[in-house]
């Protein structure tokens, strides 16, 4: 269950290199203190994040490793950029189960 939240939080693919050494979502993902939570899974989180979130969206999505209420918060919002945010967030979310499910 973890590995797999861990996925979709920021869980974000390993189709190109990471443009940033380590990135906001692998650094919040190695900080979460997870047991699933390895170099290479969060690397792999990473990239799936650097494929399909800009870094605003990167440093958004990171908070909610340390806070999963603050993703809720935004999933529930009528905002309507809040509301395009978790479009933009759960593909990035199925870009990383896509790609990263195996490390988990």
């Amino acid at each position: 269950m973890f590995a797999r939240l861990i996925v979709l939080a920021a869980a974000a693919a390993a189709m190109a290199p990471s443009m940033v050494a380590a990135g906001s979502i692998e650094k919040a993902c190695l900080k979460s203190g997870r047991p699933a939570a390895s170099r290479a899974l969060c690397g792999c989180i990473q990239d799936a994040a650097d494929l399909t979130l800009s870094r605003s969206d990167q440093a958004k999505a990171a908070r909610f490793f340390r806070d999963p209420d603050a993703a809720m918060k935004v999933r529930q919002s009528s905002s309507g950029a809040e509301e395009r945010f978790w479009e933009r967030y759960r593909a990035f979310g199925d870009t990383a189960v896509a790609f990263c499910d195996h490390l988990g």
